[in-house]
């Protein structure tokens, strides 16, 4: 139920409040269509005292609900209907007035000094003495409106229990009757809606459960990719050591091979310099042989 603005309100009680007062807190228009409703006997008060009303409207396109309260020094009013009538809707202006109109007989036979907080029945003088209670409006049920409703209502109700449409209303005047033939189309019509929303919430709730079906099962695929992926990791790390001990290996022989060159250029020097003497003796053998050959030479000449 949509709720309204607050409005301050100095009166006391809500049978205070007199057309004029009412008119101007509210827009013109939607007062004009109050008084309209409230001529047009749409209104019913539901329960009333000097400080909450419930009430129904009869509007033009449906029964509406009002409730209107008075609490520090505020009159605040919610009603059904989705009107954008600030600070009150037509519907809760034909409420006030109703009121205003049914509360008049009651406070000219208070004292001046009562402080009731709630509406006392009237006692009509042919029940002799006998208390009898008052509605804001007196029932307007007609005997041929109230048949015609019997004989809709045997089908309506059969129409509900088999989740079908119901039939069409007689057509009748604003009255009871009416509300009455209002305010079960206004139950079954929100039954309808619930169940719209109920097979929206399943197939939403089936959505989501095939979605999160779909996002197990790819878990599911990412836990095993995991896993062969930690296998494939540790069989790399153990590659990743057995290289590394081979790595250190090969610096060992690095460190081996060079001690080794050392060595070998160490020899290959040795021989360079024993091969340089050899060059030497062979070249004094050389001079020795060719002065032994002069020398025989020589002396087979003498």
């Amino acid at each position: 139920m949509k709720m309204r603005n607050k409005i301050p309100c100095s009166a006391e009680r809500l049978g205070l409040l007199d057309p004029q007062m009412i008119q101007a807190v509210s827009e013109a228009s939607a007062f004009h269509i109050g008084h309209q409703y409230l001529t047009e006997n749409r209104v019913r008060i539901v329960e009333a005292d000097d400080s909450q009303i419930s009430s129904a409207v009869i509007g033009n396109s449906g029964l509406y609900e009002q409730t209107i309260r008075l609490k520090d020094g505020h009159l605040i009013s919610k009603c059904s209907c989705t009107l954008p009538e600030e600070p009150m809707c037509r519907h809760c202006i034909a409420v006030l007035l109703e009121y205003h109109r049914w509360a008049q007989p009651r406070q000219s036979r208070k004292p001046a000094t009562a402080r009731e907080t709630k509406a006392q029945p009237e006692v009509d003088p042919s029940t002799d003495g006998n208390a009898a209670t008052t509605s804001p409006s007196a029932p307007d049920v007609k005997l041929a409106d109230l048949m015609r409703f019997v004989e809709w209502l045997q089908p309506a109700m059969q129409a509900i229990e088999n989740a079908e449409r119901m039939p069409d209303p007689p057509r009748l005047g604003a009255g009871l009757v009416s509300m009455w033939i209002q305010t079960i189309r206004n139950l079954e019509d929100r039954r309808r809606e619930s169940e719209e929303v109920q097979v929206n919430l399943e197939s939403d709730m089936r959505d989501r459960e095939a979605y999160v079906g779909r996002l197990t099962q790819q878990l599911q695929t990412s836990i095993t990719e995991a896993k062969a992926a930690q296998a494939t990791s540790q069989e790399l790390q153990r590659e990743v050591t057995a290289y590394k001990g081979m790595l250190a290996r090969v610096a060992e022989l690095i460190v081996e091979l060079a001690r080794c060159d050392g060595q070998i250029q160490s020899v290959a020097s040795e021989i360079l310099s024993k091969g340089s003497q050899l060059e030497r003796l062979t070249g004094s053998f050389k001079e020795a042989a060719e002065a032994l050959k002069a020398a025989v030479k020589q002396n087979q000449s003498q």
